[in-house]
């Protein structure tokens, strides 16, 4: 797999802000099929960073109702990387 492919989107919330600023990690969306070597590779590349470790876990979509008719979201995989200290990430720098 492609680096590009395998980390699809930073999530960016407030309980992610928090986990950046006081324990140096930052959440992503991936791809469900890469394991944690190929995260871990490819974030070291993307952003030249190095890695501490990775942590995974599938994301099982929510039922949601529209009226009559039940629907439901995508399941998906979150990875929420530590970085090794001193190590940075910035998403939005000049804003």
């Amino acid at each position: 797999m492609i680096r590009y492919e395998i980390i699809k989107r930073p999530l960016i919330t407030e309980k992610t802000n928090i986990q950046k600023e006081l324990t140096n990690q930052v959440s992503f969306e991936v791809d469900p099929r890469a394991n944690r070597v190929e995260i871990k590779r490819a974030i070291e590349n993307i952003f030249n960073v190095r890695v501490a470790n990775v942590q995974t876990m599938n994301i099982k979509g929510k039922v949601k109702r529209r009226g009559r008719i039940l629907g439901k979201r995508k399941d998906w995989k979150k990875a929420v990387v530590k970085l090794m200290p001193g190590q940075r990430i910035d998403f939005f720098e000049g804003v």
